[in-house]
């Protein structure tokens, strides 16, 4: 017994722990800068019909602020018709729409697209309900097309 648990504990030192299935976030390498794929997002979004509601710059504040920061930029977007939908399955569920898109550079200059897995929602807000669940799983494949196409 002692054997096992040695070799699998080496097996997880090995080959590591990281695993994008389950994760809270999910990221995107993105072709372009910030700006373009921003832009990208934004016609994507108006052409599909949803809203577009807001545009945050972090680092237009964080100089307005005296500070300095690498291009990071959060677009705020969805359907109304959808996000009610989820909020009559469980209210709290409203802090985390709209849908949001953050836009980074890394220290290498390589810009990433990050969203958070909307399947994460199922735990945060409790959400059992299939109709729900469902709509959750396309949001989720509609977020993972959205961030490609922007990216690339």
């Amino acid at each position: 017994m002692k054997r096992w648990l040695i070799l699998g504990l080496a097996a997880l030192f090995f080959t590591g722990c990281q695993n994008k299935k389950g994760a809270f976030l999910e990221t995107v390498e993105s072709k372009n800068d910030v700006p373009t794929a921003v832009k990208k997002l934004v016609r994507i979004i108006e052409k599909k019909g949803m809203t577009h509601f807001s545009t945050i710059d972090h680092a237009a504040n964080a100089k307005q602020a005296g500070m300095r920061l690498k291009p990071e930029t959060v677009v705020l977007f969805g359907d109304p018709k959808v996000g009610t939908q989820l909020m009559v399955c469980n209210p709290s569920i409203g802090v985390d729409l709209p849908l949001r898109m953050l836009f980074t550079t890394d220290y290498e200059g390589k810009t990433h697209i990050t969203y958070t897995n909307p399947e994460y929602w199922t735990l945060k807000h409790n959400i059992k309900d299939k109709k729900c669940l469902a709509i959750i799983s396309k949001i989720h494949i509609a977020l993972e097309t959205l961030a490609e196409a922007a990216a690339n």
